[in-house]
């Protein structure tokens, strides 16, 4: 299994920073691409970043204001994702989920964090 826990969501003004960090654990042999997703209240879950080996893809409206970033632990057991965020706007306000693909033994599966809230407001 993998399980992955997201943190460092909170209130920020907007242009403001954050840094959202997930901690994924269990069996990353068995992980390729990990990322990140947002949910606004009333909208539909939404994809933001993603990042495989050393190649990174953002959304639209994220491109340019938002990283992403991975280490690995040298035992193979634990990983650490990040979403560097600056520039925030009241629109980026949502749970922000840390989001994982199954490979190889996993294919096929989807592994989610239980999210994290990011507030922009002034």
């Amino acid at each position: 299994q993998v399980q992955l826990v997201e943190s460092g969501g909170g209130l920020v003004q907007p242009g403001g920073s954050l840094r959202l960090s997930c901690a994924a654990s269990g069996s990353m042999r068995n992980i390729g691409a990990m990322g990140w997703y947002r949910q606004a209240p009333g909208k539909e879950r939404e994809w933001v970043a993603r990042i495989v080996d050393a190649r990174t893809d953002y959304s639209d409206s994220v491109w340019g204001r938002f990283t992403i970033s991975r280490d690995f632990a040298r035992d193979g057991a634990r990983s650490m994702v990040y979403l560097e965020m600056r520039d925030l706007r009241p629109e980026d306000t949502a749970l922000y989920y840390c989001h994982a693909v199954g490979v190889n033994y996993f294919r096929g599966r989807d592994f989610w964090g239980q999210g994290t809230q990011v507030t922009v407001s002034s």
